[in-house]
C-alpha cells in the first residue's frame, strides 16, 4: 500500500448545533510538520465561539484545506495526514474516538487555552514591524539610522481575520496600533483597548468616500455583512417569529424586599457575594416547578409537547460579538451560591469568546436582564425552541403604596414572554405572579424551596 493510499483526511466536524460552517482563523501546524493524535491543528471562527479543533490523527501534514480567513462548511476536508516515511503507522494513528467519528465537537479546546505541549510550527506574515523608539539596540531605530540604510516600510502584524474585521468595523487603523503579541503581533485586546483612545474614537468616524451608495452631504452607506453571530441570531429570531405565536404579560414589582435580601446574604457570607440576577434565577426555578409547562418546547414534527425533564437555563448576555445565551445546565441542582458563582463565571467566559459552542446551545428557559441598558420594559423574542423567556428592566425609585401610605421604593418590571402552544394565560399568569410575589417578599421564596 503506498504512502498516498494510507493518508488520512480529517473531515471539519459538526461543531455543535445549528453550526454549519466555520472560519478558519490561523493554522497551529504547516504542511510538513509533524502531528499527534489530538493535537490541536486549526483555530476556527464559529458563528457562536472560537475554538481550537483536534486532529485525530499522528503522522506528517500533507495538505492544508483552505486558508485564513476562508469559510468551510462542516464535513469538508479540513487537513490530510501521512504516515510518518519509512515505516509502521506511528503509535496511536488508528486512534479516533467516538466523538470525533460522531462530530460531537466534544474535544474542542475553548479559545484562549494552552494548546499542549506537541511540535508544532506557526507561521508568521513576514511582514516588518514597527521599531520601538526606545530601542536603541542593534535592532532598534538607532541601529537604521547609524548604518545610514532608510528606515524599512513598517506594516500592520495581524494574523487573526477577527482582529482585522473587528478593526475594520470600528474604523481602527491597525498601523497605528502596537501589537503586544509574540514578536509584535496585534491581538483583539490591542483593538479594543486602541478604541478607548481619543485617536481611535476619532478614526471611528466612518470616511465619507468609503460606502457603496453616496448619498447627499459626502455621507455614503455602511455596509455590515450579515455573517457570523449576526447571521445566526437573524435566522434564529426570524425562526421564532415565524413558528411561536408569543404573547407578553408584564407587571411592575416592588424590588425593595430582593434587594435588601441580598444585602443581608452578601453581609453572611461575604467571601462568596450573591448577585441580584442569581436571586432572580432561583426565583425562575422556583417558579418553573410550580409551573413546569413553560420549561418546554413544541416538536412540531411529531406534533407534541416536550417538557424537559431539567431547567437548563439560558442567560442573555451582550458581548462584542453580539447577543449570546450561555446555557447553565441542570441550574435546579446549583444552591444559590453556586448560581452566583456559576453566572459571574460564565458570563465572563462569554464575553471573552471562550466558551464552547456545547455552552450556547440546549436551552429551555431564558432569564434577560435587559435593565443593564437603563430601560424599563421590553417584548423580547423567545430563544427557540423554547417556550418562554422571562424579562427584568431597571430598578429604579418610584413612587409606591405601601400600607397606605405613599413611599419611595425601588420598582422594576418583569416581562414573561411565552409561546401560547404550551400554556394559556393562567399558566402564564400563575407563573409570573409567582415570580413578582418572591421578588417583593423573599420570605415566600424561602418557605417553597
Amino acid at each position: 500500500m503506498t504512502t498516498v493510499e494510507r493518508t488520512q483526511v480529517f473531515l471539519l466536524p459538526d461543531l455543535g448545533e445549528g453550526l454549519s460552517e466555520a472560519e478558519i482563523v490561523e493554522w497551529r501546524v504547516a504542511v510538513g510538520d509533524v502531528v499527534t493524535v489530538d493535537q490541536s491543528v486549526v483555530e476556527v471562527e464559529t458563528a457562536k465561539a472560537v475554538v481550537d479543533v483536534p486532529c485525530p490523527y499522528a503522522g506528517r501534514v500533507v495538505t492544508l484545506h483552505g486558508a485564513a480567513g476562508e469559510v468551510r462548511p462542516v464535513g469538508q476536508p479540513l487537513i490530510t495526514i501521512a504516515p510518518l516515511d519509512g515505516g509502521d503507522e506511528p503509535a496511536g494513528h488508528a486512534t479516533y474516538r467516538e466523538e470525533e467519528r460522531a462530530g460531537s465537537g466534544n474535544v474542542l479546546i475553548g479559545y484562549g487555552t494552552g494548546h499542549g505541549t506537541a511540535t508544532r510550527r506557526r507561521r508568521r506574515p513576514r511582514l516588518a514591524v514597527a521599531p520601538d523608539p526606545s530601542d536603541t539596540g542593534p535592532t532598534g531605530a538607532a541601529a537604521g539610522v547609524a548604518s545610514g540604510d532608510p528606515a524599512p516600510p513598517t506594516a500592520a502584524l495581524v494574523i487573526s481575520p477577527i482582529v482585522r474585521r473587528l478593526a475594520r468595523e470600528h474604523g481602527v487603523d491597525l498601523d497605528t496600533v502596537r501589537g503586544t503579541g509574540p514578536g509584535g503581533v496585534i491581538r483583539r485586546a490591542d483593538v479594543e483597548a486602541a478604541l478607548t483612545a481619543p485617536a481611535a474614537r476619532l478614526a471611528a468616524v466612518p470616511d465619507p468616500q468609503v460606502g457603496s451608495s453616496p448619498l447627499g452631504d459626502g455621507d455614503g452607506d455602511v455596509i455590515v455583512p450579515l455573517t457570523g453571530v449576526r447571521k445566526v441570531i437573524a435566522d434564529k429570531l426570524s425562526r421564532s417569529r415565524r413558528e411561536i405565536p408569543e404573547v407578553t404579560i408584564w407587571v411592575d414589582v416592588d424590588a425593595t424586599g430582593l434587594l435588601e435580601t441580598r444585602a443581608a446574604i452578601n453581609a453572611a457570607t461575604p467571601d462568596a457575594p450573591v448577585s441580584i440576577l442569581a436571586l432572580l434565577a432561583r426565583i425562575c426555578l422556583s417558579g418553573l416547578r410550580r409551573f413546569p409547562q413553560l420549561n418546554a418546547r413544541v416538536d412540531t414534527e411529531a406534533q407534541r409537547i416536550v417538557q424537559s425533564a431539567g431547567v437548563h437555563l439560558g442567560i442573555a448576555a451582550q458581548t462584542d460579538r453580539g447577543l449570546l445565551v450561555p446555557v447553565l445546565r441542570d441550574a435546579q441542582r446549583l444552591t444559590t451560591a453556586e448560581l452566583a458563582a456559576e453566572l459571574a463565571a460564565t458570563t465572563a467566559a462569554a464575553r471573552a469568546g471562550s466558551l464552547p459552542p456545547a455552552r450556547l446551545t440546549g436551552g429551555t428557559f431564558t432569564l434577560n436582564n435587559y435593565g443593564v441598558f437603563g430601560v424599563d420594559g421590553s417584548t423580547p423574542i423567545i430563544n427557540h425552541p423554547e417556550a418562554a423567556l422571562l424579562g427584568v428592566g431597571r430598578i429604579v425609585d418610584k413612587p409606591w403604596v405601601v400600607d397606605g401610605q405613599l413611599a419611595v421604593r425601588k420598582v422594576t418590571q418583569l416581562s414573561l414572554t411565552f409561546d401560547h402552544r404550551v400554556c394559556d394565560g393562567g399558566v402564564a399568569g400563575g407563573f409570573l405572579r409567582h415570580v413578582a410575589d418572591c421578588v417583593e417578599r423573599p420570605a415566600l421564596l424561602i418557605a417553597a424551596v
